[in-house]
């Protein structure tokens, strides 16, 4: 997968903005998925069981190797040792398997600290993003093959982030066919830091449901409590008391574990009669969609993020009539278009944030047009891909401003006094520079509005 559509994945697909590399689909080993579906289908049919027997399972060589495969197919920068992807040939790679796998059978392993960075977002903020080092990705990785098939078996059929075999689209779609089927009413919700507050030993508690090999309940706490350098606060290592490092390979399957927890009740409660509604979560993002104002499902909501440790942003968190208002979910915004029709379209945050995007390049006159052509292409592919659930007017006003921004380039690199519109106009720009087209098809092939 090219490193672009991972970019937009991690910004939009996989959690709207926390900047996580997705994991890129390569073909599991045939001893691997025998496993994994052994592990699943065990767990799927006994809810109470625990397993004692899965830490032997992490230092298997196959499973090292195809968790080394899919960390370098992700890509990333390099953690505090420095060592890049790049930087390792197939010797390295292989010294370096042996020697972890070593470690790991002998119960000597022990995680590196983890980089801390920032990356920026779109209200001007920032959010820290922890970066370990390769072989703790490696590792990391090996501990989600083995773990992940356990805690399918529990998931909700409304969970769809960082899961196999689901996506944000169809997160977004089941929140479009709620609203068009008359749930109507929507908690907006968001989560104050979550990734960041995770109260490691209730976490612990919710793995231990599942997992009572001590190796294994020992290996994740390390890495929870692997330490975190981060240049800010002077350089040292400092051990985190809460959350789960943003950039661990297995961060996203300890967040869905221990939200998961909100699934399970919330599906408990709608069957007890207490509650209604449908609550479509991916990762820490989610709504609460009813057919009738959820005051007493925000109190419950409000109650239970307490139980958990867990707090409900005070200003991002609202109840919102979708029959008279909008709200926005994974860089879309669910909105009413007429009627009883309603439309999935990029939010406005999404917006701005694409255009920002393309002006960037299309600011620099340097180089060729056959380079500008190729980067800004780049994004286009991944972020068309990511927003095709979008209506194709919305979209074909992404061509007008592309138009716009190399009407202008051109203008600046051939000295001209305006933008040379003649040269973008019409489909000359796609048929001649072959940049692409961000509605690419006709209106009447799209299906973009929901109706009952």
């Amino acid at each position: 997968m090219p490193r672009e559509r991972r970019d937009l994945a991690s910004r939009y697909a996989s959690r709207s903005e926390k900047g996580w590399a997705i994991a890129v689909r390569l073909a599991t080993p045939e001893t691997i998925r025998n496993l994994q579906r052994a592990l699943y289908q065990r767990a799927k049919q006994a809810p109470l069981q625990r397993f004692y027997s899965l830490y032997d399972k992490v230092y298997r060589r196959d499973i090292l190797t195809h968790a080394f495969a899919l960390c370098r197919a992700n890509g990333g920068a390099s953690g505090p040792d420095g060592v890049t992807f790049e930087s390792m040939d197939e010797a390295a790679a292989e010294v370096m398997l042996t020697k972890v796998s070593e470690e790991l059978r002998g119960k000597t392993y022990r995680p590196g600290p983890v980089r801390r960075v920032y990356i920026p977002k779109a209200n001007g903020g920032e959010r820290p993003l922890g970066i370990p080092n390769i072989v703790d990705r490696v590792v990391q990785t090996a501990a989600k093959l083995v773990l992940e098939p356990i805690f399918e078996a529990d998931f909700e059929s409304d969970s769809y982030g960082f899961r196999p075999r689901r996506s944000a689209h169809q997160a977004l779609k089941a929140v479009g066919e709620s609203v068009a089927a008359g749930m109507s009413w929507a908690i907006d919700a968001d989560i104050k830091q979550y990734f960041d507050s995770i109260p490691h030993d209730r976490l612990m508690k919710v793995v231990a449901t599942r997992v009572v090999d001590s190796s294994m309940l020992a290996l994740i706490r390390m890495f929870l409590a692997a330490p975190i350098i981060d240049m800010r606060e002077g350089g040292g290592p400092r051990r985190p008391t809460a959350g789960v490092p943003q950039g661990g390979t297995v961060s996203p399957l300890l967040a869905n574990i221990y939200l998961h927890l909100l699934d399970r009740s919330f599906r408990k409660r709608t069957e007890k009669g207490d509650l209604e509604g449908r609550l479509i979560r991916y990762c820490d993002d989610f709504v609460l969609l009813t057919r009738h104002p959820p005051t007493r499902e925000l109190t419950w909501l409000q109650r239970l993020m307490g139980r958990l440790g867990l707090v409900l942003h005070p200003d991002k968190t609202r109840i919102v009539d979708t029959r008279r208002e909008s709200f926005d979910f994974l860089g879309y915004r669910v909105r009413r278009r007429a009627r009883r029709q309603w439309v999935l379209d990029i939010s406005p945050k999404s917006l701005a944030r694409i255009r920002e995007r393309l002006r960037g390049p299309t600011r620099l006159t340097f180089k060729p047009v056959e380079a500008l052509v190729s980067e800004v292409n780049a994004y286009i592919r991944g972020a068309r891909e990511y927003f095709r659930l979008s209506p194709w007017w919305s979209r074909r006003r992404l061509d007008s401003y592309v138009q716009m921004r190399f009407a202008q380039w051109f203008r600046r690199k051939h000295g001209q006094k305006f933008p040379m519109w003649s040269r973008v106009s019409g489909d000359r720009i796609h048929r001649e520079d072959g940049v692409l087209a961000w509605a690419p098809v006709q209106p009447w092939s799209q299906n973009t509005a929901w109706a009952p």
